[in-house]
């Protein structure tokens, strides 16, 4: 059984952020563990290399964690706080714990998350804040998109 290590596991989901930045895409990373510290499934947001809306990086890796009997127990981590549809995501599949990465360059639902018995833990990682405020900088208009900025 692996311990609960925030920054470790959000290492994980660091490296998917800088994959999809490499590709083009907006470098934002998840990575799903299990309650046993079990990495389940990692991934990245794809919008962009996959024209599709829906594929951001928490539902990329909770997509590549495959099917689970249950999400309780589970921690989903991301690069950046869950928008509206990641943190739905959150809680209509019971993923006990979000670890945020950093919530300045985009606060999204965590807070609801929280009242909702969601266990959030926000790190405010430095380098997850200059990954996403380098990109915004850069792709405003790609940013203004992702988060349905028009």
């Amino acid at each position: 059984m692996t311990q609960f290590d925030p920054q470790a596991w959000l290492a994980v989901a660091v490296e998917e952020a800088r994959a999809g930045l490499a590709e083009g895409g907006i470098p934002i990373g998840g990575a799903l563990f299990g309650r046993d510290g079990e990495l389940l499934g990692r991934g990245r947001n794809r919008r962009v290399q996959d024209d599709d809306p829906s594929m951001h990086g928490e539902t990329s890796a909770f997509r590549n964690a495959g099917r689970q009997a249950s999400y309780r127990g589970t921690t989903m981590v991301t690069t950046l706080s869950p928008c509206w549809y990641c943190s739905g995501l959150i809680r209509q599949f019971a993923i006990s714990r979000v670890v945020i990465g950093e919530a300045r360059t985009f606060y999204g639902g965590h807070d609801w998350l929280a009242e909702n018995g969601v266990e959030v833990v926000l790190l405010d990682d430095p380098t997850c804040f200059q990954l996403m405020s380098d990109f915004i900088e850069v792709n405003p208009e790609l940013w203004n998109e992702d988060i349905g900025v028009d």
